[in-house]
């Protein structure tokens, strides 16, 4: 009485805010094969990876392209001395304590490597196609994927309809074979079967809502949605997606795979980067030129300017024999009083430049070793690629039986439940007179119930396998 009169309280605004917000919270969105492919394709983590080692290489590349432009560096030093210590300002040593600050900057320009740093930006190129190439591969797996488990939910979907269909005809037999029963037409064993045919019906609902239920979940993770998101899937009509092509030339369709299969074509790519690192690694062997300019200045607190020079007398000797000096003129520097920074630095600025050349003579077979491991990384490569050649033969060619099998599978299916349902009409007609116990009657809907799963089964299976089929063509998976 307390809830009830509570809710009498509720102002009729409040409730329909109430009552909007409830259904907003229960609305589902609706989700067909090409959004499902859309929401996977956009949310996915692992392509996400695959992008940012695309986007690794994408640097490297460029990085290997601006290696052949110039290097510029700028150092500075500054250092208080005491002691004795150099006056590189006067190339001399001194023991009196002064602040010494010097910087200089230096350009390097490579003439020449061995071909290396040409052949390092081809390389980077060919690794940055197979970064590319490994995330179309990730892609279009991830595709096929969906694919296969949205075909996955529609056919668990037919199966919870024929489920629920079952347990209806279960339902309508229970309470025919009660009726009979009640008037002495039906034994207690008729009945107890009549039961256990609702019993099984309830339980392989159960069990069908459970894998739709499952197939769904994994749809959203793929998705990358939330699990508790409540979506609709959208029905394509299975009438027109049953027509399939299921008669294919095993290697036409391996001809075609091989020119665009994410898998070949990685490999591929990977064996052409392998074949470049061989030039790379040869560039070793060879000298290295590089051109080099340098600029730079110092300031010392203890230096002086030389301004001027006078000119005076320094005695040399004496006369022989006697006591009178010998003198010679000399000049004398005359030093400006202050010598500051500014102009210290101008005064002190040098330049040079030159070429620096690096021979190897002998490097510890250094060069020889990373030559012979970049061979035998190719040659690895190339096993690699035909591994992947071969083993997307042997699948198209178990791919092209795989759908010829399904479509005859799927046909006889369709004959079976068709045959089976004529049978199950006929022997129920029998049964609703007397003339066919409840044991055959019984027998002749578990073989139909049966035969319709088949049937729902086979003709997914005929579906998913088409689409393998233009998986490996590359022809664009749609239903």
């Amino acid at each position: 009485m307390k809830h009830l009169f509570t809710l009498k309280k509720i102002k009729p605004l409040g409730l329909l805010l109430f009552l909007i917000s409830g259904s907003t919270a229960f609305a589902q969105e609706k989700i067909s094969l090409e959004k499902a492919v859309d929401y996977a394709l956009t949310r996915n983590l692992t392509i996400k990876q695959a992008q940012f080692s695309e986007a690794l290489s994408n640097e490297d590349y460029k990085q290997s392209k601006y290696n052949e432009l110039p290097s510029l560096t700028g150092s500075s030093q500054g250092s208080y001395n005491f002691g004795r210590s150099a006056n590189l300002t006067t190339y001399s040593y001194t023991s009196q304590s002064f602040l010494y600050i010097s910087g200089q900057a230096q350009a390097a320009f490579t003439l020449f490597q061995g071909g290396q740093l040409r052949n390092l930006i081809l390389q980077n190129k060919l690794s940055l196609d197979a970064s590319k190439g490994s995330t179309a591969k990730v892609k279009n797996d991830l595709v096929l994927n969906v694919v296969t488990i949205f075909l996955q939910v529609l056919a668990n979907q037919d199966l919870v309809t024929a489920a629920k269909q079952q347990i209806d005809i279960a339902n309508i037999t229970l309470d025919r074979t009660n009726k009979t029963f009640k008037a002495g037409n039906s034994t207690l064993a008729d009945l107890s079967q009549a039961k256990a045919q609702l019993s099984t019906a309830d339980y392989n609902l159960v069990n069908a809502q459970n894998q739709l239920e499952l197939s769904t979940l994994t749809l959203k993770q793929y998705m990358e949605m939330d699990p508790a998101a409540n979506i609709a899937i959208e029905r394509p009509d299975i009438s027109k997606v049953t027509d399939v092509k299921t008669l294919y030339n095993a290697p036409d369709v391996i001809s075609t795979a091989l020119k665009i299969n994410p898998d070949v074509l990685l490999a591929e790519t990977q064996q052409k980067v392998y074949e470049q690192a061989i030039k790379v690694a040869k560039g070793g062997y060879y000298p290295t030129l590089t051109m080099f300019g340098n600029i730079g200045s110092n300031y010392s607190s203890i230096a002086q300017n030389v301004t001027g020079a006078v000119t005076t007398t320094q005695q040399i000797g004496v006369i022989q024999g006697t006591t009178t000096p010998v003198v010679s003129p000399v000049q004398v520097p005359v030093f400006s009083p202050s010598y500051g920074f500014t102009n210290q630095f101008g005064n002190n600025f040098n330049q040079s430049f030159g070429l620096n050349l690096q021979i190897p003579i002998f490097g510890r077979f250094l060069a020889r070793t990373t030559v012979r491991k970049a061979k035998i990384n190719y040659q690895n490569a190339q096993v690699t690629t035909q591994l992947a050649k071969n083993t997307l033969a042997k699948t198209i060619t178990q791919a092209v039986w795989d759908v010829q099998a399904a479509d005859k599978k799927y046909q006889s299916a369709i004959q079976t439940y068709q045959a089976n349902k004529d049978a199950y009409n006929v022997i129920q007609q029998r049964y609703n007179v007397g003339l066919v116990n409840s044991l055959d009657y019984n027998t002749s809907l578990t073989n139909l119930n049966k035969s319709q799963n088949d049937m729902i089964q086979a003709r997914y299976e005929l579906i998913f396998r088409s689409k393998v089929i233009d998986y490996y063509l590359g022809n664009p998976l749609t239903l």
